[in-house]
C-alpha cells in the first residue's frame, strides 16, 4: 500500500469560518466534504497564533521557544531539522507549494527553496511576486483588486498554489509522498474574484457575550490592544464591513481552490491521509480586539483541523495540537520519532477516535514580530488548555483563568477565584513542568510566583533543572558538564550546579 501525505494549510482560518463547524453562514463545501470522511477536532490549539512561530511548530515538531522562531521574520536555529528534511533523508519524496514564512525573511520569503524539499515544486510567496510585473505586484497586494473587472481567479496566489499542488500529484501519484500545500489567503489583502468579493456583503457574526467584554479583570496588554474600541458600544464593534466582507468571500474562495486538490486526491489517491488546518484565527472584534496577540481566546487559537484517511464523519472533542502532526505524520510512514520531538503521534486516535492522546495542550507567545516596535513589544505568554479550563500566564502582565464549561465565551476572568484554586494550581504545576520538559530559554522563577500562588517562592536556583536535552541523529551526542563525557541519559531531574 502507498503511503501518500497531502497537508493543507490555510492562513488566518478561524474555526467558526468553516461551515462543518457549526456555522451555516459560512460557504465552505469542499472542507465541510473532507470533515464528511474524516475526523474534526473541536479542540484543537495553535502552539503560537503568530504565523511564523506557528509553522514553525508544525514542520519541525518542536515548540518556538526550542526551534529559535519565536517571532515572525527571524530564522530557526541552523541545526534545525524540517520535516521535509527528515522524511528526505530517509527516503520519502516531499514538495511543498506556498507560504513558508520560516527562513527569517520578510513577509513574502526569500525565494530560495530550503533542503528537503523537491525545488521544482518550491513556490512561496517571493517566487509569485517575481512572475509579476511591476504593476501587478502593487495590484496584488491592495484589498481593492478583488473589484476590478479584469479581476481572475488565474492572478490569485492560491489559484497558482493549488495548479502547482495539481501537477506534484499528478507526478507522484503512484509514490509515497508528502505534500505541504500553504495558501496565504484569506490573510489580507484577501485578493478574490467574483462571486467571492460580494458573497458576504451585509454579514455580521452572531452577538454574544465577547464582543460586549470590557476587559476590565483582563490584563493591560489587552486594553491597549483595544485602543478605541474598548469603549465602543457593541453596535460598532460587530458589523457589517466591506473588509469583513472580503476577508469571508476570500476564505470561500480559498476553499474552492483546496476543492481542486481534493478532488484529484479523491479520484487519484483515495486512501492518501489527508490533513486541513490553519495557523491562527483572527479576533475580528471578538473582546474589542482585531487580528492576533498575546491571547488564548478561541478566536485566535482554537483553530480548524481536519484528519481524513481512516475514520469517516467522527469528531474529538479531546484537546489536540499542532505539535503533534510532525510526529503522526512520520509515525504514519513507520518512521522513528526523533527523540528532539515535543509533541505525540495522533496516529492511534485517527485510526480510534475514542483514543485520547492529551489530557491537555500548550500555546505561548513571546512577541508579533521582529520588525514591529508596536503590536505591544515583548508580551511573554505561556498558556496551558483542557477541554474544560484555559490558564495563561502573562509574566509581565496580570494573568487569566477560563471555565470554558461555563463561560464559553471567555469574559469571566477567574484567576482570583479561590473556588477554582486547586485546578489552576495543577494547571500552573503542569505548564511548569512543561516549560521544564521543553527547556523553554525564557523560563524563570517569574512564571511560578505569581500574585495568586501563595505557596511559590522565587530562588536562584528556580527548579533547578539541567541545560542538557537528548539530542538525536541529526549532532554528535552532548559531552555531559561534570565529566566531559558523552551523556549516557539526558536527564529530568533536579540538579544542584
Amino acid at each position: 500500500m502507498k503511503r501518500q501525505v497531502i497537508l493543507i494549510m490555510t492562513d488566518t482560518t478561524r474555526k467558526d469560518m468553516l461551515g462543518c463547524y457549526g456555522n451555516e453562514a459560512m460557504k465552505t463545501p469542499n472542507l465541510d466534504r473532507l470533515a464528511e470522511r474524516g475526523i474534526r477536532y473541536e479542540n484543537a490549539y495553535t502552539c503560537q497564533p503568530v504565523c511564523g512561530p506557528a509553522r514553525s511548530a508544525v514542520f519541525t515538531g518542536t515548540f518556538p521557544h526550542t526551534n529559535g522562531m519565536v517571532t515572525n521574520s527571524i530564522a530557526m536555529g541552523d541545526n534545525v531539522k524540517t520535516l521535509g528534511q527528515r522524511l528526505t533523508d530517509l527516503g520519502i519524496h516531499c514538495g511543498y507549494v506556498g507560504k513558508w514564512h520560516l527562513d527569517g525573511g520578510d513577509y513574502f520569503g526569500l525565494g530560495r527553496c530550503p533542503e528537503g524539499w523537491d525545488p521544482k515544486y518550491w513556490y512561496d510567496m517571493k517566487c509569485y511576486l517575481e512572475e509579476l510585473t511591476e504593476e501587478e505586484r502593487r495590484k496584488s497586494r491592495h484589498s481593492k483588486t478583488s473589484f476590478d473587472e479584469d479581476m481572475r481567479e488565474e492572478f490569485t496566489y492560491a489559484h497558482r498554489c493549488s495548479d502547482r499542488a495539481i501537477r506534484f500529484l499528478e507526478e507522484y501519484r503512484e509514490q509515497d509522498f508528502f505534500l505541504s500545500v500553504s495558501y496565504d489567503e484569506p490573510h489580507g489583502p484577501s485578493l478574490c474574484p467574483k462571486p467571492y468579493n460580494t458573497m458576504y456583503d451585509g454579514f455580521k457574526f452572531e452577538d454574544h457575550p465577547g464582543f460586549e467584554d470590557d476587559l476590565e479583570d483582563k490584563p493591560l496588554m489587552q486594553r491597549l490592544w483595544a485602543g478605541n474600541m474598548l469603549h465602543a458600544p457593541k453596535e460598532e464593534i460587530n458589523k457589517p464591513s466591506e473588509k469583513l466582507s472580503l476577508f469571508l468571500g476570500c476564505n470561500s474562495f480559498a476553499d474552492y481552490e483546496i476543492g481542486r486538490v481534493l478532488d484529484l486526491i479523491e479520484t487519484s489517491m483515495p486512501d492518501a491521509l489527508v490533513i486541513y488546518t490553519s495557523d491562527h484565527g483572527d479576533m475580528l472584534g471578538s473582546h474589542r480586539l482585531w487580528q492576533k496577540n498575546a491571547a488564548v481566546y478561541e478566536e485566535v487559537a482554537n483553530i480548524p483541523l481536519i484528519i481524513a484517511g481512516a475514520q469517516k464523519g467522527k469528531v474529538v472533542h479531546a484537546p489536540a495540537s499542532h505539535i503533534d502532526l510532525a510526529p503522526t505524520i512520520m509515525d504514519y510512514f513507520g518512521l522513528p520519532l526523533p527523540k528532539l520531538f515535543e509533541g505525540k503521534s495522533m496516529l492511534k486516535q485517527i485510526r480510534n477516535p475514542e483514543e485520547k492522546i492529551n489530557e491537555e495542550v500548550f500555546t505561548e507567545f513571546t512577541r508579533y514580530e521582529v520588525d514591529h516596535d508596536g503590536f505591544g513589544g515583548l508580551q511573554m505568554m505561556r498558556a496551558v488548555i483542557t477541554e474544560r479550563y484555559k490558564l495563561a500566564i502573562h509574566v509581565l502582565d496580570s494573568d487569566e483563568f477560563y471555565d470554558l464549561s461555563k463561560d464559553p465565551h471567555e469574559v469571566h476572568n477567574l484567576i482570583n477565584d479561590e473556588s477554582y484554586t486547586e485546578v489552576r494550581n495543577l494547571l500552573h504545576d503542569k505548564l511548569l513542568e512543561h516549560m521544564n520538559a521543553t527547556r523553554d530559554m525564557y523560563r524563570g522563577y517569574q512564571w511560578a510566583v505569581r500574585p495568586w500562588r501563595k505557596d511559590k517562592k522565587p530562588s536562584w536556583d528556580n527548579d533547578g533543572y539541567t541545560r542538557q536535552r537528548e539530542n538525536e541523529e541529526y549532532e554528535p551526542r552532548q559531552l555531559d558538564y561534570d565529566t566531559g563525557m558523552p551523556m549516557e541519559q539526558a536527564s529530568r531531574t533536579k540538579k544542584k550546579y
